[in-house]
């Protein structure tokens, strides 16, 4: 009887954690996608030049697409911080047709 209890605990931490990651995987992402660095919290910054009326940005966050693996509409993107250096790879679904 310990066992099973044992086992169905080691069941129910190991599903947690996995949810747990997805989580945090899903929350960085979102991070990124937004302009934030998710390791040093540097935001994108904007200027705005009064003399020309004209707004600029200066991004933190630099993204390019790796791979696009077509009609199966996974795009792997690699994220890169220009403060602290972070390098991160996603695979995104697309939802662009062929």
């Amino acid at each position: 009887m310990q066992t099973l209890i044992f086992i169905l605990i080691l069941f129910l931490i190991s599903i947690f954690s996995v949810l747990l990651y997805f989580k945090t995987k899903k929350s960085r992402l979102d991070l990124l996608n937004s302009g934030e660095c998710p390791t040093c919290k540097a935001k994108t910054k904007t200027f705005f030049d009064k003399n020309t009326n004209t707004t600029f940005t200066s991004e933190v966050i630099n993204s390019r697409i790796l791979r696009n693996h077509g009609c199966s509409e996974v795009v792997e993107i690699e994220y890169s911080c220009n403060n602290c250096g972070l390098k991160e790879i996603h695979s995104i679904n697309s939802s662009s047709c062929c």
